[in-house]
């Protein structure tokens, strides 16, 4: 017999499989807000952070109605890091019927220690020299090619990114390797507005509240505590079976009919727990600085 709706829902959310590690080891924006609001002034849209540790606060709540109307709560806080990030290039996407294509990239003249690291698996036996031929490009005909290269994005993007890696030597971990993510500008007149606004951030920091606000409702990314190897009672919340049960039971019962003759994807199966790459959408910011 199947699962019922109500009465007896099915274990576990079939909207994330495959239930695999994560490719992305921190955070990925899969999609960046929407960029409707072109009276605005050009802004970013994204940060990134690293976990600290979690807290908690005591609020109180004003919901007229409501059980817990005038009462305190206790709410769980995460703390997180954000050291300021530097703006160290922007790049131009066309829009295509198959998404979204870069058109062109334009890098800063002087480029971190920490950014140049992330070119090179091995950075004390390199010869470091990566974007040093780039880097002339500012100093030949008066920077012509750069020029050329952001007016080319001025006439033929719609959407425009920024390059911006983090200072990992602040938050005091052992990497030394810079984190470098897009992030894209929203806002501004036109595109012009938003090449400007990323050209004037080059070898700049950012700080987080010039991108957010207290009271500010956000949408955080990054990746679940693995869990290794799980069995199915753990990993898919399955009910454990009665005591007596032959060959353990923390199973599944049944774990299909006779026909047809596979295992259907949709039945709980020990595997993977945890390290899957999940996004928490409406957090709170509730204090910054």
């Amino acid at each position: 017999m199947s699962h019922r709706k109500f009465e007896a829902p099915r274990h576990g959310n079939l909207g994330f499989l495959p239930k695999k590690r994560t490719k992305h080891h921190s955070g990925r924006v899969r999609s960046f807000p929407k960029d409707d609001d072109q009276s605005a002034a050009p802004h970013l849209t994204a940060f990134r952070g690293y976990k600290a540790g979690m807290t908690h606060v005591v609020r109180g709540v004003e919901r007229p109605g409501a059980l817990m109307h005038k009462r305190e709560v206790v709410d769980a806080v995460t703390v997180v890091e954000t050291p300021p990030m530097v703006v160290v290039g922007v790049v131009g996407y066309v829009e295509t019927p198959r998404g979204l294509r870069s058109l062109t990239t334009v890098f800063a003249e002087h480029l971190s220690d920490e950014f140049k690291r992330r070119c090179y698996r091995n950075w004390y036996k390199s010869k470091r020299k990566a974007y040093t031929k780039y880097a002339k490009k500012y100093s030949e005909d008066g920077g012509k090619d750069i020029e050329h290269e952001l007016e080319r994005m001025a006439k033929y993007c719609s959407v425009v990114r920024v390059i911006a890696h983090t200072q990992v030597k602040k938050v005091g971990l052992r990497v030394k390797k810079a984190h470098i993510m897009e992030i894209q500008v929203n806002g501004g007149g036109d595109v012009k507005a938003k090449i400007d606004f990323a050209k004037s951030l080059f070898e700049k920091e950012v700080t987080v509240d010039s991108v957010f606000a207290k009271d500010e409702n956000i949408d955080v990314l990054g990746v679940s505590r693995g869990h290794g190897y799980e069995g199915v009672t753990t990993r898919w919340g399955v009910t454990r079976l009665p005591r007596k049960t032959h060959r353990g039971l923390r199973k599944v019962a049944c774990i299909g009919s006779w026909h047809p003759a596979r295992v259907s994807s949709t039945v709980p199966r020990a595997g993977q727990n945890g390290y899957f790459h999940r996004t928490e959408i409406n957090k709170k910011v509730y204090r910054i600085g």
